[in-house]
């Protein structure tokens, strides 16, 4: 082993029996909750845990001590059913065929408190591991205490210094949409995002930026919707009313065909006088009128893939798993008019 992989290596259980004076089997015995163990040696081992950083939320040993055979699954209400929906599916059939069943608890709205209290609801449960569907920016140290002590997942949500990250690139994202409607010859390109708060329209929109920058162009100031097809309608005849776009990434598809309505209702066709590009490639997208072109998320198989991880666990040595984003191009984007 080289010096940097020896650097790069993660603590293991060995490490932490080291440091707190204990054997390797009674820090298996205390990671595991069991009562045989004094509070003083446990207390130990977890300050040996969070002193040399290691990651005792292996799915590995976890779930096949089987509390209860029952992953949780957090979602948030709003943001999209046909996301939230395929999601589900994914986990609950993979979870299925693994042998596990599935918890839900769904969420209002962006907040720490009530992901704290649906975290604790399922923990009490007894479930093994968690997926978490939910797009919070910050988190709360009784997340991080969660989350530490049972194996989890997150997709493109709560980062957890404990949980493992799958989900797909949303800079990209955004650098593949912008960058397509550029290579169409559209000299600017203006942005409906989705709420401030999710880490997924901040790093779309950050990908925007980027391309915009990169091709010596500064971006229009962004609109924001919610993620609904009334937000997109609302931002789109704002869009309409401004002659000179031709070319609009829109955050989503579902906002997209709210954005569509509304530039048709003005008059103005897509993509003959304003081409639409978004994100999600959700089933419709195919089937609007124009077909969307769209940035695609496969939400079944990230749902699916966050099952695999979970049980996989953290030995594997893998913080973080990106999926590249792809283009799906359609019928809603042209090149622009000459003149």
């Amino acid at each position: 082993m080289t010096e940097g992989a020896a650097r790069l290596r993660q603590p293991s259980m060995a490490d932490v029996a080291r440091t707190a004076g204990v054997s390797a089997q009674t820090v298996s015995r205390a990671l595991r909750g069991s009562p045989n163990v004094n509070p003083e040696t446990k207390r130990r081992v977890l300050a040996a845990v969070d002193q040399i950083g290691y990651r005792f939320n292996s799915a590995a040993r976890a779930l096949s001590s089987g509390r209860s055979h029952t992953i949780g699954l957090v979602l948030l209400a709003s943001g999209g059913y046909y996301s939230r929906s395929a999601v589900t599916a994914g986990v609950e059939a993979a979870a299925g065929e693994a042998g596990y069943a599935v918890s839900i608890a769904t969420i209002a709205a962006l907040d720490t408190g009530l992901m704290e209290r649906s975290l604790s609801k399922l923990a009490d449960q007894g479930v093994d591991g968690f997926v978490i569907a939910v797009p919070l920016i910050s988190v709360t140290p009784k997340m991080e205490d969660i989350t530490r002590d049972i194996p989890t997942v997150t997709l493109d949500g709560s980062r957890t210094a404990g949980a493992r990250v799958l989900g797909i690139d949303q800079q990209e994202a955004g650098r593949v949409a912008t960058q397509h409607l550029l290579d169409l010859g559209h000299r600017q390109v203006w942005h409906i995002s989705g709420p401030d708060e999710w880490i997924e329209a901040r790093q779309r929109r950050q990908g925007w930026q980027e391309c915009l920058a990169a091709a010596g162009i500064e971006a229009p100031p962004p609109l924001e919707g919610d993620w609904s097809p009334d937000s997109g309608y609302r931002q789109g005849q704002i869009i309409a009313m401004i002659p000179d776009v031709t070319a609009v990434f829109v955050a989503s598809d579902e906002m997209a065909f709210g954005v569509i309505r509304a530039l048709r209702e003005r008059g103005r066709s897509v993509p003959d006088d304003v081409s639409i590009v978004s994100v999600d490639d959700i089933a419709l997208a195919a089937y609007g009128s124009p077909p969307l072109t769209t940035v695609r998320q496969d939400f079944y198989r990230y749902g699916a893939a966050a099952v695999a991880l979970l049980l996989r666990g953290d030995d594997a040595g893998v913080d973080e798993s990106v999926v590249t984003a792809s283009l799906s191009v359609r019928a809603s984007t042209a090149p622009p008019r000459s003149g």
